[in-house]
């Protein structure tokens, strides 16, 4: 069964599900996020199969979010490393991380830290210019026009 995809949707969060919106892939941006940068390591953390794990990482790399580097060890071998558009999906990832933490409770037992303090992270939350935290209920959608957009509330 093919992954379905959303090329023909005119949508900004459909775009960014063709690039990153299968579970794999957003396991394997968490482990580079880790620190994992070889095949075997990721199939070894992850518990992935062979075939899954090439054809994710290609489609990672082919999209820019990794890049595959050589490692210049024995032979070839390859290391993939975050991208900066990789990086920036480091805002999703916890945000997702703390929705499950909220509504499901601490499954893996990590807690994040600010390097520089030692402190936990703070929640993620959308802000207005000020910093001061919005809700579904404060913004408005509009179209590029300015007209407003459906929306529930």
């Amino acid at each position: 069964m093919s992954r379905k995809r959303f090329d023909d949707l005119d949508c900004s969060l459909a775009c960014a599900l063709n690039e990153v919106g299968d579970w794999w892939s957003l396991l394997l941006i968490k482990q580079a996020m880790l620190g994992t940068r070889r095949f075997v390591d990721f199939q070894r953390n992850l518990g992935i199969a062979k075939n899954i794990l090439v054809d994710r990482l290609c489609r990672l790399v082919e999209s820019g979010v990794l890049a595959r580097v050589d490692a210049g060890e024995h032979g070839t071998r390859y290391e993939y490393r975050l991208t900066e558009k990789g990086r920036d999906l480091f805002t999703v990832v916890i945000a997702l991380r703390q929705w499950n933490l909220r509504w499901n409770g601490n499954r893996d037992g990590m807690r994040l830290l600010d390097k520089s303090s030692g402190e936990p992270i703070s929640e993620v939350a959308v802000q207005n210019s000020e910093g001061e935290p919005l809700t579904i209920k404060d913004v408005l959608f509009v179209d590029e026009n300015g007209q407003p957009l459906e929306q529930a509330g």
